[in-house]
């Protein structure tokens, strides 16, 4: 029961509210609408509608169908949907939240990394125009060397290789050395 609780504790104390509130405001720019007020962050995102709707905003009719009513599992389904939405929008797996993460308040820190995600990832398609979210991704650097070049590589000894001029660890007594006791 202990465990539990400071593993609680701990994803907790991930939670960045600087972030959550950049996250926030990034979803009404892009919806549009204002979270209602009074309502805490994680329980507008619940029931998935408004990452639905998010997701259609930045890819117009990824997600068919929102479903709006229909108990537990049609709102988990909608969480999954956006999932789905996500991946095939450009999201890394591994930067997908769990479907609990959010419907369970598990680590809705995580949710956010799932967010900065998509906002990184709208800057890859320039089809998108709206507002972004994080840092922009770094662009791959491809670099050409010619033959030549590559061979006066060779020739350099790496500093992490290291030349030592000779010297070796004799003679070097550091410390208290090693005892063996017999008979004890």
């Amino acid at each position: 029961m202990a465990l539990e609780r400071q593993v609680r504790a701990k994803i907790a104390a991930k939670r960045d509210p600087e972030q959550e509130r950049e996250a926030q405001e990034w979803i009404e720019s892009v919806l549009g609408k204002k979270f209602p007020p009074g309502e805490l962050f994680e329980d507008v995102l619940k029931d998935g509608q408004v990452l639905c709707h998010l997701m259609n905003k930045i890819s117009p009719g990824s997600i068919p169908k929102i479903n709006t009513a229909g108990g537990q599992f049609k709102m988990m389904e909608n969480i999954n949907v956006f999932q789905k939405a996500l991946k095939d929008y450009g999201v890394a797996d591994v930067d997908v939240f769990q479907t609990v993460d959010l419907w369970e308040k598990k680590d809705i820190a995580q949710v956010i990394t799932t967010l900065f995600a998509l906002g990184r990832t709208t800057y890859k398609h320039p089809e998108w125009k709206g507002p972004y979210l994080g840092p922009k991704p770094a662009d791959e650097c491809k670099r050409e060397f010619t033959e030549e070049q590559l061979r006066a590589g060779e020739s350099v000894i790496g500093l992490q290789a290291g030349s030592n001029k000779g010297a070796t660890q004799s003679g070097q007594s550091i410390g208290a050395t090693r005892k063996i006791l017999l008979g004890k």
